[in-house]
């Protein structure tokens, strides 16, 4: 593929699976028999079903898309400038939305539990001081602040400067020879051979590395992601690779459904004491739809979504900005419905059309206009105007602020 072209099916998918996170996480305050941080009365255990359904590999396609970003800049230079790109774009808004946005949660979480007393202001004061808190009090709260949903911008930026710290021996001779074997991959080993990494490291580290979403400790997870995100970054433009996904679109649909079926049979039959075996072949099923998804999801975005939508490059922008928002307006919207005793319709229906409506609002009104609040939400500080749909950016700052927009 020609570098300067605007992949539009990778900026359509990135949009829809953020988008995703504002259903997934709303359903976590009703899905039954799941913590969370805060949760309605009107839970259902049939909802772990589609939660699993999109649980078992939406973070590795994000992750797989960073990585994709990631190689996309790189065609445009690397080095010190490249991570200071990096690190402005993912690091200010987390910095920020730890102290900032992120609060709400705990402090409801917190008083939810019966461990943070009320009153928001006093609260905010003693988390801007690190705490102490009361044992569980919050996720996290053994820190003294956290990031919540926004972890997954420290693990991105931590991928990111271990790629590029990598870069040499990604380089070498060896390193292009993989490079080389991948970009050969056609048919079932396209379809399959990359789920091996994931299902040996679930073999290996699962049992040992349990996740624990606090950077330092996360091996088996860090083992998961980081795959994916070379994934991504190895994948980067090679026409074969995604002409070959969007030929096997059904069959990796098809696989994928059966892979999900086996598992959740697995899961659902699986007994407490489960041997070896059975835990071994429940994770290879799991790891294996996982990849299976994501090139289903890759094959058929490359064949349905590969053109100029217009409400595209707005929602491009805006990823970034609901991605940041949209956990603490469902948490403080949650909060302020439940009491209402609204019933099991009218509760989620509003918890997500009015999260939607506070990213939106909050977006296009407040941060997309202010120069100094769109670097705090990962956007440029200065607005700019839209490629017309049909062309692809001309100048090289075009081409990197897109390839950043994918991050």
């Amino acid at each position: 593929m020609n570098p300067v072209t605007r992949r539009h099916d990778i900026d359509a998918l990135r949009v829809l699976a953020f988008g995703s996170l504002i259903l997934y996480h709303c359903a976590m305050a009703y899905v039954a028999g799941w913590d969370w941080h805060i949760k309605s009365p009107h839970t259902a255990e049939w909802l772990q079903y589609p939660m699993l359904f999109l649980n078992r590999w939406r973070m590795e396609l994000l992750f797989l898309i960073s990585g994709l970003a990631l190689s996309f800049l790189r065609r445009r230079g690397g080095g010190l400038r490249l991570a200071w790109m990096r690190s402005r774009r993912l690091l200010l808004p987390l910095l920020f939305g730890m102290a900032v946005v992120v609060p709400l949660q705990p402090y409801v979480q917190g008083v939810g539990n019966g461990l943070v007393e009320p009153g928001f202001w006093r609260f905010l004061l003693r988390y801007w001081s690190g705490g102490p808190w009361p044992a569980n009090a919050f996720d996290g709260w053994q820190f003294g602040i956290t990031w919540n949903h926004l972890w997954y911008l420290a693990y991105v930026w931590t991928y990111t400067m271990l790629l590029l710290a990598l870069s040499p021996l990604l380089q070498s001779r060896p390193g292009l020879a993989v490079l080389a074997a991948i970009a050969q991959l056609r048919g079932p080993a396209l379809l399959f051979l990359p789920a091996l990494p994931l299902v040996l490291w679930a073999l290996l580290w699962q049992a040992r590395f349990p996740a624990t979403g606090d950077l330092i400790h996360d091996w088996f997870m860090h083992a998961e992601y980081f795959s994916c995100f070379l994934y991504g970054h190895w994948l980067g433009a090679d026409t074969g690779l995604w002409d070959e996904l969007r030929q096997l679109r059904r069959r990796s649909l098809g696989y994928a459904l059966g892979a999900y079926c086996g598992y959740m049979l697995l899961v659902r039959f699986l007994p407490d004491d489960a041997g070896l075996i059975q835990l071994s072949v429940a994770r290879t099923l799991r790891w294996t739809y996982c990849w299976l998804a994501i090139a289903a999801a890759l094959g058929w975005a490359h064949h349905l979504l590969n053109r100029p939508f217009r409400w595209l490059p707005y929602a491009t922008e805006a990823v970034f900005p609901w991605y940041v928002l949209h956990q603490t307006l469902i948490v403080g919207l949650a909060y302020w419905l439940i009491p209402l005793h609204l019933g099991a319709v009218l509760e989620p229906l509003l918890l997500v059309s009015g999260t939607v409506a506070g990213c939106a609002l909050l977006h296009e009104y407040l941060i997309r206009r202010s120069a100094w609040l769109r670097p705090l939400f990962g956007l440029d500080a200065r607005r700019k105007a839209s490629p017309p749909a049909a062309t692809a950016p001309r100048s090289g700052a075009d081409r990197l602020r897109h390839a950043e927009d994918l991050a």
